[in-house]
């Protein structure tokens, strides 16, 4: 990849063409992280968050988001999301959720974008659901780890 593809000859912002593009099984798999006070996370781990499964809800709102993300970013291509799995991690030890999520499709270019968003807003979710006991909550790490599909095939994030 040496060239930034929504940019065309004279340098204008454009929508990639990705008509030709065959059709192939495309995943992608990001993750994050929520830190949070160790009384927020035990209120989220125990299930007595006035609010509700503040994961389950943080879950419906990711699979939710991946498949708005064609709204939400100018650029981006709406794809038929064949499959989203969203796994909310808790992590006692560093006072904190990692969210895991792997997003599928048959189509013509990456889901990326709807793995990536899915996971910032399954995290931005536990913030908004928590953020009356605690406003210092952290997000961050949001990060593509792995894509398989297409033409440049698979690819791993070195850790």
């Amino acid at each position: 990849m040496t060239q930034l593809t929504h940019f065309n000859q004279t340098g204008d912002v454009h929508m990639v063409d990705v008509g030709d593009k065959a059709i192939t099984q495309r995943t992608a798999i990001t993750e994050g992280v929520i830190e949070m006070q160790t009384s927020t996370l035990q209120l989220i781990m125990e299930g007595k968050h006035k609010k509700g499964d503040v994961l389950g809800i943080a879950r419906i709102a990711g699979i939710m988001a991946s498949k708005k993300t064609a709204d939400l970013i100018p650029l981006c291509h709406p794809l038929p999301i064949t499959h989203v799995d969203i796994q909310l991690a808790p992590d006692p030890e560093q006072q904190r959720v990692i969210c895991t999520t792997t997003v599928k499709t048959n189509g013509q270019t990456g889901v990326e974008m709807e793995a990536l968003n899915a996971t910032q807003v399954a995290l931005l979710t536990i913030y908004d659901m928590c953020k009356a006991v605690d406003r210092g909550m952290v997000i961050n790490q949001v990060r593509l780890l792995e894509k398989e599909g297409g033409k440049s095939g698979h690819w791993q994030l070195d850790k």
